[in-house]
């Protein structure tokens, strides 16, 4: 459990690859503290096992000595290195800060324009079960195909998702495929952390500019940081409880990482993971999500339990002012 901070020798582009020597040298994690960015801005370099990118903390303050003390102190309670230096850095005051996803810094804080709330959330894996949530009255729906059996059957399905939700006036996203989804004229999509990482600046760039509502994945304090610098559509917190439709090494986030992700995202949240009941449907609205994610909850006829499903947001959202997030939210990864 090593954890130096360092100053930098030289301009800030040379930063991360001095950070990377670094930490191979010293067999411990290595953020580079207090660097002066082009346009006068302080940052830091964190480079670290879970994470890597500038951290751009408004109102910085405080010795290299005191941060790295409470780094330590946060990774001795059980938090790995990147999100220690995050809750070292902001210490429960002001905005979080913003992660940078690659060696470009992260843009100036933005926020969304606040649109109406996501409510329930189905996720989907053909334009026929599409047709039937959309029948129930869901309202925000998501098209996931992770293996279509062809190209052509992924532009087939999405072809009838887009214009079956238009006809409803439902909100869309497309998991994964938005250079498909954009061009089929699709208005929302979701991409996971990896997925964004591996498209570099200039394919985040794209993603940006093609006015597409975005939905970020995020699991850990460190992929809310970097979600937040997309100023997204919203920011899905997960896994609220344990589920078995994807295999991570994720600790579940429960309704209190819930929550304190919906007080200090700085952008709408949608719970997911694990969400199965209308009485869990009504935790995740109570402490304060936007939407509610739900795959097999919705069973094989969505007609018969969407209707208690929302019943039961609603009835968590007419209660979310009972519930206040805690002071710093549980690790995320055991």
């Amino acid at each position: 459990m090593n954890f130096h901070v360092v100053q930098a020798a030289g301009d800030a582009a040379s930063v991360p690859a001095q950070a990377r020597k670094l930490r191979a040298e010293r067999d411990g994690d290595v953020c580079v503290a207090g660097v002066v960015q082009a346009d006068g801005r302080i940052m830091d370099w964190l480079e670290t096992e879970h994470a890597s990118g500038w951290l751009w903390t408004l109102g910085l303050v405080g010795s290299e000595e005191t941060f790295a003390a409470a780094t330590e102190s946060a990774m001795v309670q059980g938090y790995v290195a990147a999100d220690a230096a995050i809750l070292a850095r902001w210490n429960g005051a002001g905005p979080l800060p913003l992660l940078s996803w690659g060696e470009l810094p992260p843009a100036s804080a933005r926020t969304a324009a606040r649109q109406e709330p996501l409510g329930l959330y189905a996720i989907v894996d053909s334009a026929a079960r599409m047709r039937q949530v959309l029948a129930a009255g869901v309202r925000t729906v998501q098209l996931r195909m992770k293996a279509p059996e062809s190209q052509a059957q992924l532009r087939e399905e999405m072809q009838q998702c887009i214009a079956d939700c238009a006809a409803a006036g439902a909100e869309l996203f497309v998991n994964d495929h938005w250079q498909l989804a954009h061009e089929l004229g699709a208005r929302g999509v979701h991409l996971g952390q990896s997925d964004l990482l591996a498209l570099g600046d200039e394919g985040r760039a794209q993603v940006l500019a093609t006015g597409m509502a975005l939905g970020v994945s995020s699991h850990a304090l460190w992929e809310l940081c970097r979600a937040r610098a997309l100023a997204p559509r919203y920011i899905a917190c997960g896994p609220v409880w344990p589920t078995t439709t994807k295999d991570m090494p994720w600790l579940p986030q429960g309704p209190d990482n819930l929550a304190w992700w919906c007080a200090h995202a700085g952008a709408p949240v949608t719970a997911i993971g694990g969400i199965l009941a209308a009485g869990q449907v009504q935790e995740a609205a109570r402490s304060g999500a936007d939407g509610v994610c739900i795959v097999r909850g919705l069973g094989d006829d969505p007609r018969a339990v969407v209707p208690g499903l929302q019943a039961a947001l609603e009835a968590g959202w007419a209660r979310r002012n009972e519930l206040r997030a805690p002071q710093w939210p549980h690790p995320s990864l055991p």
